[in-house]
């Protein structure tokens, strides 16, 4: 019998999973070093955009050209659609990853999240929020005293 060298390609490449909360400070550069835990899934060169809930959204290329692919779908659409395409894909910055583990935020970026010196860094399945550390408490705080309710909403959806 002869064998045949065969590619595997998967069927459902994995996507990376980033959970945890992580404090960090900006340097004086505008700089914020990424948690070692998610570097290797966010990879080399990262897109950073304006999120929701006045947040920035961190995201590997990879997760992003699937994200900015489903976000392209409404930008000539209704004014609610333009309006979110403008906002994530106008305000996305590529943003390398240095030697230690840092990148720098835009300034424009940093103001739309009123960015200070302490920031938290989560991890929110395919993407990565910078949160300034005071919003982040307060957000937390919210959606802790809510998250009955919520959970109650969500099952009486499905």
């Amino acid at each position: 019998m002869k064998w045949e060298t065969t590619r595997h390609i998967p069927q459902n490449p994995s996507t990376a999973m980033f959970i945890g909360e992580y404090r960090h400070t900006f340097d004086a550069k505008n700089r914020i070093s990424l948690p070692a835990k998610f570097r290797k899934e966010l990879g080399a060169s990262v897109i950073v955009t304006r999120g929701l809930d006045k947040c920035l959204f961190v995201y590997p290329k990879t997760a992003w050209k699937k994200e900015a692919a489903r976000i392209s779908q409404y930008s000539t659409g209704g004014a609610a659609g333009r309006g979110l395409s403008r906002l994530m894909l106008a305000g996305a910055s590529e943003a390398d990853v240095d030697s230690a583990g840092r990148i720098l935020v835009p300034d424009y970026l940093k103001a739309f999240a009123s960015l200070s010196v302490k920031s938290v860094i989560a991890g929110v399945s395919d993407r990565v929020e910078i949160w300034d550390e005071s919003a982040w408490e307060e957000y937390t705080k919210n959606i802790e005293r809510d998250a009955d309710a919520f959970a109650e909403k969500l099952g009486s959806a499905s």
